[in-house]
């Protein structure tokens, strides 16, 4: 099925019911826990991602390709089965260039940026054919010296810091001063010293933010992010033939937000697509994704261990926590907290509750939901996290205080 874009959405319409549960691949939340389980667990719907990448392609302009941003969820069998599905891969560590490499992807599809990277990170991809998105004239000469050592030229493309931002991104990458990227203006003198380097250099990497849900706000920025290429061309010296003009989608969290209208985005680079064509007519243009292709189809697990009533607020205390999932708790990015879409997963017919959810750590700030409508539950019964297949694992503490790791599943 393909995500209803509706302006009252809910994330329990990519899935399944069957009574009062959840169902994902067929299997109800409980048959999954006694199948793979114990909990906490993330399950990540197979469909649900094929589904969405489906979608999308059906709506790229011709001569745009799909690339996966690994960072986003590096399972590895999450990434080898979209590395099927997709043209590229884009990693940001040298752990995520080994799941890319091992999930069957072509090196010459593999790109890697981010700043710091390491010498061991800079060889190992330079070793390995893929492209390296420069990030500073540091890290250009740090490669130079390292393809003199191991005698092969390495395939690089130049991150731009554009001198714009993109309006209204829960994550800002560019614009102002940023850690990502050379900025726009200094481009044209790194682009000589490429020019004249032996580095093989295919293109830009211009990249402006993320979780955008306006289509406008998409739309504006990568009206200008083609204007930009189009003056950094002039500078390289060749025709370039890749241009990553990143992605920045966005999925809905919170209520009140309203889905990605991605259909008027696509066509509006199709637009592009020919506004540019004899500007960029040997490149091949990449949109990068990462949440938007995998975060709406991951679900976090976690069972019902105790129901106490403290002063009037009933708490609902679970065996997974913040340690297992820091943005649903409110602790990574939000400036205000707010709770994620929450329900219990074998109670969905039940009348609800006001109840307050926590996990097990010895931490007032472990709060899953506060203060929450939900189905009434039971001791033993299974709370969902919806919107949980993006930074919910690995960008999560979880080693504090010790406790279990989850388990991961693709169904």
């Amino acid at each position: 099925m393909t995500r209803p874009e509706l302006q009252h959405y809910s994330p329990q319409q990519l899935f399944d019911r069957q009574g009062s549960s959840l169902v994902v691949a067929g299997q109800t939340l409980g048959d999954l826990v006694e199948r793979y389980g114990p909990t906490p667990m993330y399950i990540y719907s197979q469909q649900v991602i094929r589904d969405r990448i489906n979608h999308l392609k059906a709506l790229l302009p011709s001569r745009v390709c799909l690339h996966y941003a690994v960072k986003a969820n590096p399972m590895q069998e999450v990434v080898s089965d979209i590395a099927t599905q997709v043209h590229g891969l884009d990693v940001s560590s040298g752990q995520e260039l080994k799941v890319a490499i091992c999930s069957g992807m072509p090196a010459e599809n593999i790109s890697f940026a981010g700043p710091g990277k390491s010498e061991w990170e800079l060889r190992e991809a330079i070793i390995a054919g893929i492209t390296l998105n420069i990030e500073s004239e540091v890290e250009f000469n740090r490669i130079i010296k390292l393809c003199d050592e191991i005698g092969h030229a390495a395939t690089v493309a130049l991150r731009i810091n554009p001198d714009f931002q993109l309006k209204a991104s829960g994550i800002k990458t560019s614009g102002g001063s940023q850690p990502f990227g050379v900025d726009a203006e200094a481009a044209p003198d790194l682009l000589k010293k490429i020019s004249s380097s032996p580095l093989n250099f295919v293109g830009f990497h211009i990249f402006s933010g993320a979780q955008v849900l306006q289509a406008d706000v998409l739309i504006e920025a990568q009206k200008k992010t083609f204007a930009l290429a189009k003056q950094l061309v002039d500078h390289a010296g060749t025709p370039i033939k890749t241009l990553n003009i990143g992605g920045g989608f966005g999925i809905p969290y919170f209520p009140g937000d309203a889905p990605l209208e991605v259909t008027l985005v696509m066509e509006h680079l199709g637009g592009l697509m020919d506004e540019y064509r004899e500007d960029f007519e040997a490149a091949k243009i990449i949109i990068e994704l990462g949440r938007y292709l995998v975060g709406e189809a991951g679900l976090y697990l976690a069972r019902i261990t105790d129901r106490k009533v403290s002063r009037g607020t009933t708490y609902l205390v679970c065996d997974g926590g913040l340690h297992h999932h820091l943005a649903a708790s409110g602790n990574f990015g939000q400036a205000l907290r707010r709770n994620y879409p929450i329900t219990i997963g074998n109670r969905l017919e039940e009348p609800t509750e006001t109840v307050s959810v926590v996990g097990p750590l010895c931490t007032p700030l472990d709060v899953l939901a506060k203060d929450m409508d939900l189905p009434k539950a039971e001791i033993d019964d299974l709370l969902v996290v919806f919107q949980s297949g993006a930074y919910g694992y690995s960008a999560s503490p979880l080693e504090f205080l010790s406790h279990p790791k989850p388990r991961q599943v693709l169904v």
